[in-house]
């Protein structure tokens, strides 16, 4: 589980980040970023997957757990690449990317947030 300090968790924040709108799409993920930093605050995370992905809130769920997870991974390694210059990330679940498996997802979000 990501500690507390790094998930973004207010709906606000979520619009503000969504308003900025500085992403990037890859193999069904897309990476909205936020701000970029002015103080020393961590930057916060977010994981979404809409009921329009799949109706199914097992395969939503579980393509939530496998982004949160690998960037869980990242993260521990301090791996996170350009990202941490950023105050908010959100990581968006489409379609193409439920029937990939933890190693795919996990590329996938690297090269995101390498290129970000």
């Amino acid at each position: 589980m990501i500690p507390k300090k790094y998930r973004l968790k207010n709906k606000s924040a979520f619009n503000a980040t969504y308003k900025i709108n500085h992403s990037r799409k890859k193999n069904g993920i897309i990476l909205i970023a936020g701000l970029k930093k002015t103080k020393d605050i961590p930057t916060k995370a977010g994981f979404v997957v809409s009921k329009k992905t799949h109706k199914r809130a097992v395969k939503r769920n579980r393509l939530r757990r496998l982004m949160r997870e690998s960037y869980r991974l990242l993260l521990k390694e301090n791996n996170l690449g350009n990202s941490q210059e950023y105050i908010s990330l959100i990581f968006i679940g489409r379609e193409e990317a439920l029937e990939k498996d933890f190693k795919e997802i996990k590329e996938t979000i690297t090269k995101l947030l390498t290129e970000i």
